[in-house]
């Protein structure tokens, strides 16, 4: 009976399952047509602009070319008529010469016949109707102002819609997630001297495989990338997984996005946590300052909390995995200016950063145990492990467990890095900047391990969501190739 019990209970989990997929599609379909009526009523729209943009264009030049062509006319009218009014005025003096020289032939006295006819004579000689073109000075036709169209009507008669170029293929096995960064690269499917460039889309998820429709975040763009690979720096890996997904864009138009792509960026992340903390320590999420008014400040509102304990945190529900990594206890007391964090090291390789202000005094790095004692202070237990800086008259470095210490003979950087093989027994120190290695400590951890802090005078800054670095995987490959070991500590007094 149990057995048929725990058959159907999985057959309704797969059907369950099966019923979300088919709704998370259905969700993806209606969207997508939703998309296609929008997308066709947007083509529509820059397709009556460019048509708009063209007729205006053949306007514009209609109006140049017919402006032309009333030049041209007025131009040659103004030419015909000078030329015409040249001639009327030769013909009225060649009239009125005409008439004089029939006047003339009436004279009978010989000598005034003659004087009449040399007077008539010398006129004629510089008359202007004898110097006068007849043939008009510009012709009638107007064919050289006509426009052939058969070229521009074949053209426009050619016109189709731009070729959209082709999804690019990511190429999963050339991407790379390492050092906080992912480098990405795709390939198009065939060769297209078109492209002017690529658009890259990423966000960040907590699921695997194809990207869903509910419950996701924005996509975040990078334009204008001209090769076929881009590398996202700087990034804070918060999520286990990062969707990534490329377009190809000619010079007017983008083709459809490339199959998403799923990336695994899971990463350490944790934050202070203010409960466990000092009274002499401010601490704000990421960040833990000294307090020499002995967190007065603080204690009001916490009194306030305290009132209300029953109620839950608004932040953080009970059910929390960093709730639940909490030691459920007071603060730290006396000496042991202590902050921890929130999220326990319970498997696998984890890598945090830390940064002390220049003024610091003294501070610790390490991790400890869930649950250290109200006055202990790291390094001087069996449970916990770490290095300590005291700036304090002179400067020491020194990495401490158990109450022993061993001095480190090498510059404090400027931040350290922290890495926990919890599975491997091991905890390193770095200089996060050269990746140098500082220390290593080598155990095996019987229980989780939460990232400790202490400090006095001064403040210190935690990077968290950081995936472990190349240089420290390296380091790490290399010095469990060579056996390396922990030296001996020397008591503490």
């Amino acid at each position: 009976m149990d057995e048929e019990r725990e058959t159907l209970q999985r057959i309704v989990s797969t059907l369950v399952n099966k019923n979300d997929e088919i709704h998370n599609f259905i969700d993806m379909l209606n969207h997508t047509i939703s998309n296609v009526q929008v997308n066709s009523s947007n083509a529509i729209s820059e397709l009556d602009e460019e048509f708009d943009g063209l007729y205006s264009v053949l306007h514009e030049m209609k109006g140049s070319m017919a402006s032309t062509i009333q030049q041209e006319e007025a131009r040659k009218i103004q030419a015909l008529q000078d030329q015409l009014s040249q001639c009327s005025h030769a013909l009225e003096s060649s009239e009125e010469l005409l008439e004089l020289a029939v006047q003339s032939l009436d004279i009978k006295n010989p000598v005034e016949l003659l004087e009449a006819a040399r007077q008539i004579k010398d006129s004629v000689t510089v008359a202007s109707a004898f110097r006068l073109s007849l043939k008009p000075k510009v012709s009638d036709s107007m064919t050289h102002m006509m426009v052939d169209f058969a070229l521009e009507k074949r053209m426009l008669q050619a016109v189709k819609f731009l070729p959209v170029p082709k999804a690019p293929e990511i190429d999963v096995a050339a991407c790379l997630v390492a050092d906080n960064c992912i480098t990405i690269s795709w390939r198009m499917p065939e060769e297209d001297s078109r492209i002017d460039h690529f658009v890259l889309e990423y966000r960040k998820t907590n699921f695997d495989g194809l990207p869903r429709l509910k419950g996701e975040q924005h996509w975040e763009l990078v334009d204008y990338i001209k090769a076929t690979q881009y590398t996202l720096s700087g990034l804070k890996f918060d999520t286990k997984y990062m969707n990534l997904r490329v377009q190809a864009c000619n010079k007017a138009v983008a083709g459809e996005y490339s199959d998403p792509v799923t990336l695994e960026t899971k990463a350490f992340v944790f934050s202070l946590d203010s409960s466990s903390s000092h009274l002499n320590l401010k601490v704000e999420d990421t960040y833990v300052e000294w307090d020499p008014t002995g967190g007065k400040g603080q204690e009001k509102i916490k009194g306030k909390e305290n009132k209300n304990s029953n109620a839950a945190s608004p932040k953080r529900s009970t059910n929390s995995p960093r709730a639940s990594a909490r030691g459920g206890r007071d603060r730290f007391a006396g000496e042991s200016y202590t902050v921890l964090g929130d999220t326990a090291v319970e498997s696998g390789q984890h890598y945090w950063e830390v940064r002390a202000q220049k003024d610091c005094k003294s501070y610790s790095v390490g991790v400890t145990y869930r649950n250290p004692g109200k006055f202990d202070q790291l390094g001087k237990t069996n449970s916990s492990w770490c290095i300590h800086i005291n700036n304090w008259l002179q400067t020491t470095f020194s990495a401490k467990h158990n109450n022993k210490a061993k001095t480190l003979d090498i510059p404090v950087p400027d931040r350290i890095g922290v890495y926990c093989d919890f599975d491997g027994g091991q905890l390193s120190f770095y200089n996060a900047s050269s990746k140098a290695l500082l220390h290593t400590f080598r155990t095996k951890f019987t229980q989780p391990l939460l990232p400790g802090f202490m400090i006095w005078c001064g403040g210190l800054t935690v990077s968290t969501g950081l995936q472990v670095p190349s240089a420290v995987k390296t380091l790490q490959k290399s010095e469990n190739g060579l056996g390396g070991s922990t030296s001996s500590l020397n008591n503490v007094a």
